[in-house]
């Protein structure tokens, strides 16, 4: 995966971590105490792995979990941060991914500021990824934000349009208003992008893609470089939707309004230099194309000398449009209609 990031262009474009997830090392630590990659899927060690990745210009992540066991059965990091925290240091780790699975969830409050101590205590920089609140209960998102560099939101996704539009639902929610907490620093995840798998359409991976980007989550792709798609990997790597969710200010898209019996979901986010990136995704996966009409007032354009509005795949003019301006858009079932619009 690393040799395909940097030969295919994805590293060109931004993407910089290998994430390794659960089931890494072997069921048993070693006599010291530390954690030891499975021999077979790791005949190098960690440690030369990383060197590999490094020399490629990327970063190597790695997952743990907060608990004895992790998700899959394998040692956790209970009793153990200290000790995983420095070995993750001394095989050049990156990122950690830090799960929930077989632990008491009210210790979290006090577990996951430890794992950060831990981490710091090292001197490496280790982008601390965390599952914490995970979308159990209410949370603090003050003192997740406090701790964790990037922290998830809810449920897994899945390789379903159903999940992925539960994710997006679950953030027009807004759940204990958790997009005031994310930001630079602390990054609310909604979890991972299955663009390019298997159980999404091409229209619901530009959904899934546009919303995640509007939303400026982490993007971590979960597909196999080796056989993606050309019109996958291509949506990947859009440069026009990278550089809404790589926009300075870092502010998380909102639910702005639901229209046409509550099918059609409108995102608004705001972006550097005055401008307003506008969402609108069709919740429903049959039919035709929903035609919608709507003031360029109701998605937060203000400006009296008016906007200039491109589409946010392609760049290519929507045309201008005052506060007062009827705006239309048609959106494909399962769709999205994304738009930046300039002020004048």
């Amino acid at each position: 995966m690393a040799d395909h990031i940097v030969a295919d262009g994805y590293k060109d474009v931004g993407y910089e971590y290998v994430c390794i997830d659960d089931c890494w090392p072997t069921k048993e630590r070693g006599p010291d105490g530390r954690l030891v990659p499975d021999p077979d899927r790791f005949p190098s060690g960690m440690k030369a792995l990383a060197d590999y990745v490094h020399g490629k210009g990327l970063k190597l992540g790695i997952y743990e979990d907060f608990g004895h066991y992790t998700c899959g059965g394998y040692p956790g990091s209970e009793f153990y941060l200290k000790t995983d925290a420095q070995t993750f240091a001394d095989w050049g780790i990156d990122l950690l991914k830090f799960d929930t699975c077989n632990s008491n969830h009210e210790d979290f409050t006090y577990g996951f500021p430890a794992m950060e101590f831990f981490l710091n205590q090292t001197g490496r920089p280790i982008l601390f990824s965390c599952e914490w609140p995970h979308g159990e209960s209410s949370s603090n998102f003050s003192a997740i934000r406090d701790t964790c560099n990037i922290w998830r939101t809810g449920a897994d996704v899945q390789d379903s349009w159903d999940s992925v539009f539960g994710i997006i639902d679950f953030y027009a929610n807004n759940k204990d208003n958790f997009s005031y907490y994310s930001g630079p620093g602390g990054w609310a995840d909604p979890d991972m992008l299955v663009v390019g798998d298997f159980g999404l359409s091409y229209e619901q991976e530009r959904t899934q893609f546009g919303m995640w980007a509007m939303f400026a989550s982490p993007l971590l792709m979960s597909v196999d470089l080796r056989n993606i798609r050309n019109e996958s990997k291509a949506l990947l790597q859009n440069k026009n939707i990278l550089a809404i969710n790589q926009d300075p200010m870092g502010k998380q898209a909102t639910l702005k309004m639901k229209m046409e019996d509550d099918n059609i979901y409108v995102f608004t986010r705001p972006l550097t230099n005055n401008r307003i990136a506008a969402a609108f995704v069709n919740k429903n996966n049959n039919g035709m194309p929903t035609r919608l009409t709507i003031k360029g007032s109701d998605v937060g354009l203000s400006n009296q000398n008016g906007y200039n509005v491109v589409d946010g795949f392609t760049a290519q003019s929507m045309g201008s449009f005052l506060p007062t301006s009827d705006i239309v858009v048609n959106v494909n079932p399962s769709g999205i209609v994304l738009f930046v619009a300039t002020p004048k």
